[in-house]
This record gives structure tokens, sequence and C-alpha cells, in this order.
């Protein structure tokens, strides 16, 4: 007996509806279930099987690839290898190329330290005039090399000096002119050129009428070092500039003055000093000036000459003429010296010369005999004399 809620079937045979019942329909279902699980399953098998070929083929890729990486860096390295080994081996050789190179070094000194000590060695025991006369020249040689390096040296440190110090003179007289000028703007002052008669600038000193009173002869130092020879010279500047007073301004100050004073006609003075005395010139020079006008007109010829006598300038000139006496005189004495001092030293240059040339005569006579020709000028007897002793060349 069938239920509307059984299953119908369609029969492959009649294809007609076949109604099931449940017991005939639950072997049939479980059938078909089984079947299709068992599809299921291969199915799933074939999905995994599938999968893991892919898997396998990705995994075989990725390896392959990493194994060319691993093979490209493996080359990387070695060619990193290589050059390092390369380098090593170049650092190597280099190290070894310079010891040797010291060692050769060494060797070459001690080589030289030996025949330098065996030519001496030998020099001493055989007594060759020639060798001792080349050493001496070799020596001479080099001593004239290093003296002339030596005042190559000194000549460009003076000129540097020079240089220096006379940039910081120009500043300085640049400076003292500046304020002369700021404090006396009356007065005339003319810059004295390079190549005159010396100093830095010249002030004549002027009333307020512009009637000229004197003139005073500036000129500054800017040295660590005081020179007495300054004084010589400015006086020798103060008569060719015709001037009534001549005044240093310097850094450094001659032994016994501080600040200023009088020095063998020449008034001298530091740079904290000067214009305080540069004022009190100036009113001197403005004082006298008043004097010589209130006598004028009152003054005869003889009068005029005892002035004169009396006065600085002929005391200049007589200074002036006793100074460039004493100075030839000196330079007389100094002479004579050096030319006695010169003459004795070609002497015994000639001397030594003709000694020299004699025993190298000597010495080829003795090797190649009759061989040399005799020569009357380098006979020993001619240089030496008859006892052994040297002659003048005349």
């Amino acid at each position: 007996m069938t239920s509307p809620a059984d299953p119908t079937i369609t029969c492959p045979h009649c294809k007609g509806d076949v109604r099931l019942t449940e017991s005939l329909a639950a072997p049939l279902v479980e059938a078909t279930r089984a079947q299709y699980e068992a599809k299921l399953q291969a199915e799933r098998a074939a999905i995994a099987k599938a999968e893991a070929e892919k898997a396998r083929l990705s995994l075989k890729a990725d390896l392959d690839r990493q194994a060319r990486d691993l093979a490209d860096l493996k080359g990387v390295i070695a060619d990193r290898d290589a050059k390092l080994a390369d380098a090593q081996k170049a650092q190597a050789e280099a190290i070894r190329k310079q010891r040797e190179l010291d060692d050769a070094k060494r060797e070459l000194d001690l080589s030289v330290e030996k025949k330098v000590q065996e030519s001496l060695a030998t020099a001493r025991a055989q007594a060759k005039q020639e060798a001792e006369s080349d050493l001496k020249l070799k020596m001479s040689e080099k001593e004239q090399t290093i003296l002339a390096m030596q005042k190559q040296i000194e000549d460009l440190k003076r000129r540097a000096e020079q240089g220096s110090q006379q940039l910081q003179g120009e500043v300085q007289e640049l400076e003292l002119e500046g304020v002369l000028k700021h404090t006396f703007p009356g007065d005339v002052f003319t810059p004295v050129a390079k190549g005159e008669f010396g100093g830095d600038v010249v002030q004549a000193v002027a009333r307020g009428e512009g009637l000229l009173c004197g003139t005073i002869l500036w000129e500054s130092k800017r040295t660590k070092n005081w020179s007495d020879g300054w004084l010589v010279k400015l006086r020798d500047d103060q008569r060719a500039a015709k001037a009534d007073l001549a005044v240093i301004v310097s850094q450094a100050l001659p032994k016994g003055i501080e600040t200023f004073g009088h020095v063998d006609g020449v008034w001298v003075t530091s740079t904290r000093t000067f214009l305080p005395l540069a004022v009190a010139l100036r009113h001197t020079l403005l004082e006298l000036a008043l004097a010589r006008q209130a006598g004028e007109g009152q003054q005869t010829k003889m009068e005029l000459v005892y002035q004169y006598l009396t006065g600085p300038r002929f005391r200049q000139r007589v200074t002036a003429i006793m100074e460039k006496f004493e100075e030839m005189s000196a330079d007389l004495v100094k002479e004579r010296a050096t030319m006695t001092k010169l003459w004795a030293r070609r002497e015994m240059q000639i001397q030594a010369v003709l000694t020299a040339t004699a025993g190298m005569y000597g010495d080829l006579q003795g090797i190649a005999g009759q061989a040399i020709e005799t020569i009357e000028a380098l006979d020993i007897s001619r240089i030496t004399g008859p006892h052994g002793s040297s002659e003048k060349p005349s």
C-alpha cells in the first residue's frame, strides 16, 4: 500500500513513473548516496591531486628560482672573493716590494757608508793629494750651495719682513699726518715723496695771518728695536729739507728715554706723546718768529754773521762735515783690513792650487814614467822651494 508521500522514480524500460515504497526506496537512496559520495570523494581526490600537482609545480618553480638566485649569489660572492684575493695578493706584493725597497735602501746606505769608510781609509793610507783635493772641492761646493741657499732664505725673510714693516710704517705715517693736520689746521703739511731727501712729512708752522714761522721734519718708525743710525740719517734729511727741527716718532726709544727727549740734535718721542711735543715745538717756533720779527731792521751784517755762527744751521753744517769725514775714515780702515784679508786668502788659495796641481803631476809621472813630458812650471823645487818651504808666487 502506497501513500501520496511515497517517492516516484522513472522506469527506464517503460518510461513511466513508478511509485516506490519506503522499503524499496531506502536501499536505493542509500545506494545513490553511496554512489554520490564515492563520486564526490573521487572528485575531491582529483581536485586534491590537481592542487597538489599545482603546488608541487609552484614549489618546484620557487625552488628553481631560489636555486638560480643562490647560484647567482654564489657567483657574485665568488667574484668578490676573487677580487678580494687579488687585492690581498696585490697588497701583500706591495708590502713585500716596500720591504724589499726598505731593505735595499738600508743595504745601499750601508754599502755607501762602507764605501765612504773604505775610501777614507784608502785616502789616509795612500795619502793621495788628489783624493783630498777632490774631497775638499766637494765639501767647498756643498758649503757654497748651503751658504747660497741660506742667503736666499735670509733674503726672502728680509724681504717679507721689510714688506710687512713698510706697510705698517706707511699706515703709521698716514696716521701721524692725519693727526697733525687735524690738530693744526692752519699749518701747511707736505708729504715727502719716496726717493727724496727722507722723512715722512714736513710741517710748515704758520701764524693766523698766514706767515710761516718755521718747519718741522717728522719721521715715523714702527720697529721693535731702536737704531742710532736713524739720528744720523734724519740730520742729513733735516739739512736737505732746510727744516728748523727734526722729530722721530717711534715705538722703540733709545736707552734713558721713556716718553720723549732730545738726542744728538733730534727730538725723539713715543707714539703716545708726540702730539704734546708737537704743540710745544710749534709754540717755540712761533715765539722765535715773533722775536726775529721784533729785531728786524736793527741788525748789521756782523750781527747776521754772528747769529749764523752761533745758530743751529752753522752747527748743522759743521756737524755734517765732521760726520762725513768720520764715516770716510772708518770706511777707509774697514777697506784696508778687508783687502789685507782678501789678499792673504787669495795667496793661500793660489798656493793650494799650485801644490795640488804639482801633486797630481807627480802621481802621473809615477804611473806613466818618462811618457809624461817634464813641465818646468810644475817642478816641485820651484813650488815648494829648495828646503821644502812654500815660495810665494810672484
